[in-house]
């Protein structure tokens, strides 16, 4: 497939971008600066700016999917709906935040007591995120939210998926490696499960 990845050099971003690389898939892998984006097979390293439709949306022309992998407050969400929306791509993912899953019946986590107040911006806006996607009538999204701990490690293909509510392990930990989320990623891209709404991974 032909995929266009905006923050192809982001943690997460380089993850997905490897593991797309491997499954022989052609990405167009755009960042501010395409220097920091690893070479590998079938990537095209593209600088773009994610901050205007009319910067944003002529790279993503002619994908069979988009995906973006940026920090939500550091984008706006109604320019990156509105960019892939513009180029006429079929598929938008979206990488996700944890913050809007849900730790007991209506109850997000960033709601829960003991949310760190560093990261309560950051996981607010993922959730506005989320909420502009839903309102969209016809967009074909999908948003993967990562569990609680969201961190570099290995990838070992072996993980379980979830709707709304955050994920934990037997020992109450919620966490997913960069690498891991990625295969999850990946793999709704090639065998879609969740279109039009968000789903989750951990271990």
């Amino acid at each position: 497939m032909k995929i266009a990845l905006v923050g192809a050099s982001g943690a997460v971003g380089s993850r997905v971008l490897k593991e797309l690389s491997a499954r022989g898939h052609q990405v167009t892998a755009i960042a501010r600066d395409p220097s920091r984006i690893a070479a590998a097979p079938g990537v095209t390293a593209v600088a773009g700016d994610a901050g205007t439709v009319e910067g944003l949306s002529p790279l993503l022309k002619g994908h069979d999917a988009v995906v973006t992998a940026i920090h939500f407050t550091a984008s706006d969400a109604g320019t990156l709906i509105a960019a892939v929306k513009a180029s006429g791509v079929p598929r938008y993912l979206v990488v996700g935040g944890a913050g809007s899953l849900e730790v007991s019946p209506g109850v997000a986590l960033y709601d829960a007591p003991g949310f760190p107040a560093v990261y309560l911006a950051e996981a607010k806006a993922g959730g506005a995120f989320l909420g502009l996607l839903k309102a969209e009538p016809a967009l074909d999204w999908t948003f993967l939210s990562p569990s609680a701990e969201f961190v570099p490690g290995e990838r070992t293909g072996q993980f379980r998926l979830g709707g709304d509510q955050l994920l934990t392990s037997a020992s109450g930990r919620s966490f997913i490696s960069f690498e891991d989320f990625a295969v999850a990623l990946v793999d709704e891209i090639e065998q879609p499960r969740h279109s039009r709404t968000r789903f989750t991974v951990g271990y």
